[in-house]
């Protein structure tokens, strides 16, 4: 156990400082709640960058804020040899190790939480007895849904996206001048094609890509829930990134893979948990969400791309339009047979059309709708002022 302690934190021996790339925007969130007692979870796609994150702050806390190394401590829960320890015994061993009081503050980063069954009951006790920082990451949606409502109060929750446009470039170490702005539009079709997946931006290698996919339906879906055909639950994933931007039928998917209704719609929840896919309601009354289908859009384009290709530039860049307007919680806007990309919580229209224009019943629908913002977002400028 020392010994896998030691290894989980190398600060503890000698000097550290994290050279990785910095993810500024969630090193500012982690920043703003660091003095508040809220636990903080980081939540996404597996590999999309909890970890670094987590270790770029903790390098904040060592350099910056000149907190004792030895009050910092991170695991992993998912590693094999803790598999029957409790959070709770983990954190004693680790206050023996270093002779800490119950009364000392530490800060306890915990990766893939969810690994733990009873991991909101166990960080709810922590949190209430002890002078404890708490940061979790998971790579599942469950994380959101605390249905004991121990964390209730306690947690502010953080979802770690895919790159944006100018996190690509920098990881790229693209360093594009004003007088030379006209070689972004090259440098956003790059990003259309790759997406935002860091390690892959980093290396290139797109059997990283296929492997990561692979990864995620076996460990979060296939074997988390005992699912035994294989082939369906990928066929089902492949179908769901064909139809990326469209309303999506469980009845139509359930027919081609022959399975039933109930079936797709609870695999679509698993890929949903795994942030692979992300859905989203017609804009409407509550009858109206219910009743009506959900569009569906991938959680990486690159993703996407390996599993289609890079064909459809217009379905590619309103699933990155999207991607990045997540957080105003869009609904598809419909009526009378026409529709419109989206509409947000605050009432802001947004029709995407990349290097094209809408049609005449679109424009008519787009120019009569009560809203208090209209946006066409119709090429990459557009795009980066959104």
């Amino acid at each position: 156990m020392e010994t896998l302690f030691y290894k989980s934190n190398p600060w503890w021996e000698d000097n550290y400082t994290f050279f990785g790339k910095q993810r500024w925007l969630y090193l500012r969130e982690l920043e703003l709640f660091f003095t508040n007692k809220d636990i903080i979870f980081l939540t996404g796609l597996r590999r999309v960058g909890k970890t670094s994150i987590l270790k770029s702050f903790i390098s904040q806390l060592i350099n910056e804020k000149n907190i004792n190394p030895i009050h910092i401590f991170y695991i992993s829960l998912d590693l094999l040899a803790l598999e029957d320890l409790t959070i709770t015994e983990i954190l004693k061993e680790y206050r023996k190790l270093h002779k800490i009081l119950s009364s000392q503050k530490i800060y306890l980063f915990l990766d893939e939480v969810t690994a733990k069954e009873n991991y909101a009951q166990e960080l709810k006790n922590i949190y209430d007895l002890e002078d404890i920082k708490i940061y979790a990451s998971s790579s599942s949606a469950s994380v959101l849904r605390d249905k004991n409502a121990y964390l209730t109060g306690r947690q502010r929750v953080i979802e770690v996206m895919s790159l944006d446009f100018n996190e690509y470039l920098d990881f790229r170490e693209i360093k594009v001048k004003k007088s030379d702005s006209y070689l972004l539009e090259s440098y956003f079709e790059e990003y259309m094609s790759d997406g935002g997946m860091p390690e892959y931006v980093l290396s290139g290698d797109i059997s990283y890509l296929q492997n990561l996919i692979d990864n995620i339906i076996y460990k979060d879906i296939i074997a988390y829930h005992n699912i035994k055909n294989e082939s369906v639950v990928r066929d089902f994933y492949k179908l769901l990134m064909e139809r990326s931007g469209k309303q999506l039928s469980l009845n139509k998917i359930a027919n081609i893979l022959e399975i039933g209704v109930d079936s797709a719609r609870r695999y679509l929840a698993y890929f949903e948990d795994t942030y692979l896919i992300y859905t989203i309601e017609k804009y409407g009354k509550l009858n109206e969400r219910l009743k009506n289908p959900k569009k569906i859009y991938a959680g990486d384009i690159g993703l996407k791309n390996v599993v289609t290709g890079f064909r459809d530039k217009g379905a590619i860049f309103e699933n990155l339009v999207f991607l990045k307007i997540k957080n105003q919680k869009p609904s598809y806007f419909y009526v009378d047979g026409i529709e419109l990309d989206f509409m947000t919580k605050d009432k802001t229209l947004i029709e995407v059309k990349y290097k094209s224009i809408l049609n005449e019943k679109q424009q008519k629908l787009f120019d009569t709708t009560d809203a208090t913002k209209k946006v066409v977002v119709d090429g990459y400028e557009a795009f980066l002022k959104i």
